[in-house]
């Protein structure tokens, strides 16, 4: 038998909400707090999901990326009830990250070229850009540590990571979830492959056109039965599977028949100790990549059409987040959990038409849910398809 790996804290920051309560509502009510890039400059004009405000605390020079991850953390940490705790505890940090501000060195680039030298602030920034460590140092983690770098699953891929540490004994607490800001290099490489979106994006819909972008933080506080029982901490939450499967197809594009997808559903499920011939009663909704491009969801969607049935309640909430890249992993986890909690899921935002070549619908508005599990998929470039199983026992 699996010890149970409970999820004792949440914390969450996007352009939805500097908290999870905020995010909530956002998603409740649809808005979108989107609008055009104010980070960078650029010639583009595509919209963008901004944080409003990280806390002062948080900021740091050159940092956004790691500012963001502390405010998520810190909320998961009181979440948690393990403020001013850890030293006495085994905590590893997993993170998932693309940009993890290591992408903020393009002016040394351009000052070198142009005049011959460049101050090394960036350089020294980049070497000690690894986020893992970087918050495992700022909260006093002595566990192990670990950043994945994997494209848009990454956040997904260091939960899933940090619950085989737990299972395997390297750690009794571990931090995961994703983190990444804007950056004007995927912001304009998004653009270059034709997938960004001029207009606000609709997960799912028929006349979809692509992607908006996003950042933020996502973070799981995840936990050993006994690590809890120990502190005293009761927690209706755990995450329960993992699965993570290749479709070694196309750099960007995912595999037409989604074989790697249903890979990592069924690897997920297996973990999870649920029967694929009853996932679909078992299984309350899904948090689903949906990313409003055309090929993504099309796939997703076929996938989960086909493994589920048409009466699987499914979501995107990157209506009211963007794509925020690795860290979509870790906030739709966060998402997830809220769901199964609260018992309710938000509408798909910018969802209005059936797409009769997806052949499956979100839900359009807040939605009640009952059952004990739930998914989140994340699709990411370079083939990548994770998934995780959270359940409820409340």
């Amino acid at each position: 038998m699996k010890e149970s790996v409970l999820i004792t804290g949440v914390g969450v920051i996007s352009a939805a909400g500097g908290n999870l309560a905020e995010s909530l509502d956002s998603l409740a009510d649809g808005r979108r707090n989107a609008g055009q890039v104010t980070l960078f400059q650029t010639p583009l004009d595509r919209p963008v999901f901004e944080v409003a405000q990280i806390p002062d605390k948080f900021l740091m020079e050159g940092r956004r990326t790691a500012g963001l991850a502390m405010c998520a953390v810190d909320e998961a940490l009181r979440n948690a009830r393990l403020e001013g705790v850890l030293s006495a505890l085994r905590v590893g940090v997993c993170m998932g990250t693309t940009v993890a501000s290591q992408l903020n060195d393009i002016d040394f680039y351009s000052t070198f070229r142009r005049e011959g030298s460049a101050p090394l602030t960036a350089v020294e920034r980049y070497l000690d850009g690894n986020l893992a460590s970087f918050i495992a140092k700022r909260i006093g983690a002595n566990g192990p540590k670990m950043t994945v770098v994997n494209a848009c699953s990454s956040g997904t891929d260091a939960i899933g990571v940090a619950l085989s540490w737990l299972r395997g004994g390297l750690c009794d607490i571990a931090i995961a979830g994703g983190a990444d800001e804007l950056n004007r290099v995927p912001y304009c490489g998004f653009n270059s492959l034709g997938i960004v979106s001029h207009e606000m994006c609709a997960p799912f819909d028929r006349d979809r056109r692509g992607l908006n972008l996003g950042e933020g933080a996502g973070v799981l506080i995840l936990e050993t039965m006994n690590s809890a029982r120990r502190r005293g901490i009761t927690s209706g939450l755990q995450l329960t599977g993992y699965g993570s499967a290749a479709d070694a197809y196309h750099l960007t594009a995912p595999r037409p028949d989604g074989a790697g997808l249903k890979k990592a559903i069924a690897r997920a499920l297996d973990e999870s100790g649920i029967e694929p011939s009853i996932a679909s009663g078992k299984i309350s909704f899904i948090n689903a990549h949906g990313t409003a491009t055309h090929d993504n969801d099309k796939v997703e969607g076929r996938v989960i059409l086909e493994l589920f049935g048409k009466g699987i309640k499914m979501v995107s909430t990157k209506g009211c987040t963007g794509h925020t890249l690795g860290a979509a992993g870790g906030i739709e986890a966060v998402f997830a959990a809220a769901g199964l909690r609260a018992g309710w899921v938000p509408g798909t935002t910018g969802f209005k038409t059936f797409d009769e070549e997806i052949g499956i619908s979100p839900v359009s508005g807040k939605t009640a849910i009952s059952g004990a599990y739930a998914l989140s998929t994340s699709l990411a470039f370079g083939g990548n398809n994770s998934v995780i199983v959270l359940r409820t026992t409340d």
